[in-house]
């Protein structure tokens, strides 16, 4: 009788256990193991008082916000997330803040990574870096655009590897590596929604990903009736996608927001020999240096952190209302994506200019 020819499953089961810090991987989840939770998810009209809200929730609550989304998340024991919804409803109204999309969600399982034993979890993190990092080789034309920075790739590899840690369910039966290199994929693409806003980096993702798949099937670029064809779509939705993706692309590849403002020295005519129309001209200079100053990427924030990236959308927020004549509900129409989405990266904008006039007005 022929011997049976190994499968892939074969090769799963003869395969070493890995060890990490003298315990088997299988053994380090279970000291450890993913617990349930109640969670309440919310947005606000304007940014929260991060430290202070951490410090007003009540024993044993903790929130984490994504900073790219906007989106808040308050995590307290199970049977909590009726009482938490009423309590950050009243602190937000408190304080004239208004919450969007509120909802509690019951039984989250999450784990906290400093719960596993330190040796473990240092030489877990150890291993799947760099196995991370060879697996995002693949994606890393899209994440030099956010990470030019080796160190700054190495460090947020790591954390992603720490949230993926909180997110496994070693319960389902899927290894860890596999649904590590899952998770990578979706948050090299959160890294464009992070950056430029949601709705614009998915239908620049979804028209390259289109383009990709035609040229691989007919070694040519689609023309535009062929894209619209092949995503779906009318020529007239394609378009306005199109322009949409066009705008960002350019607002973020504008070098006045990748340089250093405060080197461009404005030198201002003396009121009382300049005519109104030269002083009018210059006031518009002031402000629109201010506003580009404001929306550069901050130099002590990580690359991958919302700061350290061109607010590209609250510049077209700004610019296009005060200068270009339109109005929010016109732009979000044009730029295909939400007003309340504006808005946010428009408050940190405002916040950002208003410290710039005031150091301007000093000087």
């Amino acid at each position: 009788m022929p011997d049976r020819i190994p499968t892939a499953d074969d090769s799963a089961r003869n395969r070493t256990p890995l060890v990490f810090g003298g315990i088997p991987e299988a053994e380090g989840w279970a000291l450890a193991p993913i617990t349930p939770r109640d969670r309440v998810h919310f947005r606000v009209d304007h940014e929260l008082p991060l430290d202070e809200f951490r410090r007003e929730l009540p024993d044993g609550v903790t929130v984490s916000y994504d900073e790219g989304d906007g989106l808040y998340r308050v995590d307290g024991a199970c049977g909590s997330a009726a009482v938490l919804a009423d309590w950050i409803r009243a602190w937000c109204s408190g304080r004239g803040v208004t919450t969007i999309g509120l909802r509690a969600e019951t039984g989250v399982r999450r784990r906290t990574p400093r719960d596993l034993p330190p040796d473990f979890l240092a030489d877990l993190c150890r291993h799947y870096g760099p196995v991370s990092l060879k697996r995002l080789q693949r994606n890393m034309s899209t994440i030099r655009l956010h990470l030019p920075d080796p160190d700054d790739l190495g460090q947020q590899v790591f954390e992603w590897v720490l949230k993926a840690v909180a997110q496994y369910d070693e319960t389902k039966s899927v290894p860890f590596g596999a649904f590590l290199a899952t998770q990578l994929s979706k948050w090299v693409h959160d890294l464009g929604r992070n950056a430029h806003g949601r709705t614009a980096a998915d239908t620049e993702h979804k028209q390259q990903k289109a383009i990709a798949a035609f040229m691989a099937e007919h070694q040519r670029r689609p023309s535009e009736k062929e894209l619209a064809a092949y995503m779906g779509q009318s020529i007239a939705t394609l378009r306005r996608n199109s322009q949409t993706v066009a705008t960002l692309n350019g607002l973020r590849n504008l070098q006045s927001l990748d340089g250093a403002p405060e080197a461009t020295e404005i030198l201002l005519p003396d009121s009382a020999e300049a005519p109104d129309e030269i002083m009018g001209e210059a006031e518009q200079t002031l402000l629109s240096h201010a506003l580009t100053a404001a929306c550069a990427p901050d130099p002590d924030a990580r690359r991958d952190q919302r700061a350290g990236q061109p607010n590209v959308l609250g510049w077209a927020t700004w610019y296009l209302t005060t200068w270009g004549g339109q109005t929010k509900t016109q732009l979000s129409a044009d730029l295909n994506t939400s007003v309340r989405n504006m808005n946010v990266y428009a408050d940190r904008v405002e916040k950002a200019l208003k410290h710039r006039l005031a150091e301007l007005a000093d000087q």
